[in-house]
């Protein structure tokens, strides 16, 4: 009976045991699986957290964009809004420059003739290259190529070489009519104040009479000195006073 009891005892303990451990495997399973579930739950929240950050960036980057095409719209118009005023501004200019050109083309004209009566009129100091420079000019006018603003400037530049003969002190080589006879000869010019003719040995000099418009015979007096002023234009001698015969036209003959 003892023995009975005993062994009933031991399979009561045994079975006890047997549920005991059963019970914790699956308490053992169940943290395992809830620990699992969980792993897997953060992770779903980290992508969560990075996709909401990197979509927080892209929006971010999208604001940035439209507040630089904002800028950039505004930025356009007032372009737009400059270059119709600039627009208004040149039509106004073209018709101020055509009115303009109607005034000056006559203007330009105008200057060529008064240039040539000028070289006609005036003491004959490189006489052919002037005139063959008035010729040029008459014929740029009428040249399609050459801009108004050219074709002024070139007039100005004729008169500005003209001024130049006022006051210079130049020689150069060219020919003379004295005595029904055209002669090779060395010129000398001081200003439009005195013009003088060397002959190729250096024994003869004249002078421009601006009066009778013809050159005269200078006496042999004066040679040593009109010898001197050839030597000063050519930059032979330094700088020094000169005796010279006076080319000036006499205004009351004229």
């Amino acid at each position: 009976m003892k023995i009975m009891k005993s062994s009933l005892a031991l399979l009561t303990l045994s079975i006890a045991c047997q549920a005991g451990a059963s019970g914790l495997e699956n308490a053992t399973a169940i943290t395992t699986n809830t620990n699992e579930k969980s792993a897997a739950s953060q992770k779903r929240i980290d992508k969560s957290s990075e996709a909401a950050l990197a979509l927080q960036y892209e929006v971010e980057q999208l604001q940035q964009e439209i507040r630089n095409l904002e800028i950039y719209r505004d930025h356009l118009r007032s372009l737009v809004a400059n270059q119709e005023e600039e627009a208004l501004s040149f039509e106004a200019q073209i018709d101020e420059i055509h009115d303009t050109r109607q005034g000056v083309v006559p203007l330009m004209y105008q200057m060529i003739d008064g240039l040539k009566a000028h070289i006609e009129q005036d003491m004959p100091i490189r006489r052919d290259a002037r005139i063959n420079r008035v010729a040029k000019l008459e014929s740029m006018m009428s040249r399609a190529d050459v801009s108004d603003a050219e074709k002024y400037r070139r007039i100005l530049e004729a008169y500005m070489i003209e001024m130049d003969y006022g006051f210079k002190l130049g020689s150069y080589q060219g020919q003379i009519e004295f005595e029904g006879q055209s002669l090779e000869v060395s010129l000398l010019y001081l200003g439009r104040i005195s013009l003088i003719a060397k002959s190729a040995n250096g024994a003869r000099y004249w002078s421009w009479n601006q009066t009778q418009e013809a050159w005269q015979l200078v006496d042999s007096k004066l040679n040593n000195d009109l010898e001197q002023a050839f030597r000063l234009a050519d930059q032979q001698i330094a700088p020094t006073l000169l005796n010279l015969p006076v080319s000036l036209a006499n205004a009351e003959a004229k």
